[in-house]
This record gives C-alpha cells, structure tokens and sequence, in this order.
C-alpha cells in the first residue's frame, strides 16, 4: 500500500508541474531531484572509499540547472562541467591522500554527468513547441514499463536477463517493451481525441508507427538504465540507494530509468530536428 500511495502522490505532483506550472517551477523540481538523488550516489560512493565533498556536488549540480533557465546559452552547460571538474581535481589535489585524485574527480564528474545532466534536459525537453506531450510520452513509457516487468515478471519469469539483477527476466523485459508501447499509443490517441473538440495540450503530429518505434527506444534504453544502477549498487553492496520513498527505496531506484531514457529521447529529438523529420 505505502508503494502505491507513494507512486500516486509522485505522479500526481510531476504531472502537475508539467501541465500547470511553468518554467521555473519544473526546474526547480529536477534540480531538487537531482539533489537528492546525487546524495544517495555520494553515500553509495562513500562506501567504496570515495572521499567526494557534499558541498561541491550540491553546488555543481545547482551550477547546471541554473544554465537551463532562460537568458542562458545550452552551451554553457559543457563549459559549467569543465569548470566543476576543475574545481573538484584541485580539491582532491591538494588534500591526502593522493592516490584518490584521480578516482575522486572522476567518481564525482561521472555522478554530474549521470543524474545531474539527464535531469536538466526535463525542463529543456518542457521549454519546446511539443514539450508537454514530450514529457508525458516519456513518463507513461518509463513507469507503464517498470510496472509491466514487475507484475509480469515476478509471477511468470522463467530466464534470467542479466547477472547484474537476479529478479529481472526476460518475460519481465518483453512485457516491459510491450506496456510501453500500449501507453505511449495511449497517450497519441488520447492527444487525438482532444484534439477533435479543439484541446491541442497533447497534439501529436508524428505518424503513429514513429510513436511505436520511439516507445521501444525509450523502453531499451530505461531498462538498460535499472540495470545499470543496480550494477552501481551492486559494486557498493547495498540493496536499495536510500530509504527516502517509502515502499520505494531512494530517490535514485525510482529515477534510474529516466536517467538513460531522457538523454536518449533528447538524442532521437536532435537526429529528428537534424534530418528535417518533424516535430514530435
């Protein structure tokens, strides 16, 4: 029951965000997400040895999302990571003992790029002429698909995906692909039925099949990214990243996903806008 209530709230919350608030506000959410989730990897890293300062990461994930924000240059976002790798590396230089420079700097850089960076393309994703459907296709698929492996896989799967999750099969995994899809054609006939009685907020102008193809791509890539985070918390030998989300876990169990699928959707938008495919 708390995983439920829990879930509920959540979604509730974010989709609120989405199609009520505005700018700011949603970026304020992810940055604060992002927050937290980058705490959970530092405790994660912490019991592997790294000696990573709270106040640098806070900071330079703060750095990030203030690049999102209107009056900025996207561009500015690969300068703020040198600068915030710069700053890290004199850090871990000049305090003992040495041999954690390097795995130092380059365990907190890695935790910038992988829960910082995703993060700050939501409010991006958001700012563009179809952001809101955007969002919405990309949620659906990643939560619709972790609930489908969950409830599929647990009663009926038989062969094991990979050795980085025992629990995962891959009964779960086409059951994940397959409720993904479903959702996202949910969202594209939702979009169209709206659109019939003059609503555009869920407007969706690519062919159908497109809608087919990008739900699988995101559903890949989101799977990879819950397993790649279990391979971190494997190595750290822990079970779940926090205890922050009652029935849950931590911020980052229920993140994970979202972390490789959205800068994988920002990926397939650029190739898209790059060949002249049209909008989403």
């Amino acid at each position: 029951m708390k995983r439920i209530l829990t879930a509920v709230v959540l979604i509730a919350g974010i989709f609120s965000v989405i199609f009520l608030g505005q700018l700011w506000m949603l970026t304020l959410v992810a940055c604060v997400i992002a927050e937290l989730a980058a705490y959970e990897y530092l405790k994660l890293a912490h019991s592997g040895g790294a000696r990573i300062p709270v106040w640098w990461m806070a900071a330079a994930t703060a750095l990030l999302f203030l690049f999102t924000l209107p009056g900025y240059h996207n561009e500015a976002e690969l300068p703020a990571l040198s600068l915030a790798a710069l700053v890290l590396l004199a850090w871990t230089g000049f305090r003992d003992p040495l041999d954690r420079v390097l795995p130092d700097a380059a365990i907190g850089l890695f935790g910038l790029v992988y829960i910082a960076y995703p993060l700050t393309l939501v409010p991006m994703i958001w700012s563009r002429d179809d952001g809101k459907p955007l969002l919405l296709f990309l949620m659906v698929c990643v939560w619709v698909g972790d609930s489908a492996a969950l409830y599929v896989g647990r009663p009926f799967g038989r062969h094991k995906l990979s050795r980085l999750s025992p629990n995962k099969s891959w009964e779960g995994s086409i059951a994940s692909i397959a409720g993904s899809v479903l959702a996202g054609l949910g969202v594209v006939y939702l979009g169209q039925a709206l659109s019939a009685r003059g609503n555009t907020v869920l407007h969706i102008l690519q062919p159908v099949w497109q809608s087919v193809v990008l739900a699988i791509i995101i559903n890949v890539a989101a799977q990879l990214g819950d397993l790649l985070e279990s391979a971190i918390k494997r190595g750290a030998g822990v079970k779940d990243s926090g205890t922050m989300l009652p029935g849950h876990g931590g911020i980052l169990d229920r993140i994970d996903a979202l972390l490789i699928a959205t800068p994988v959707l920002w990926c397939v938008l650029l190739l898209k806008d790059a060949f002249g495919l049209g909008r989403f």
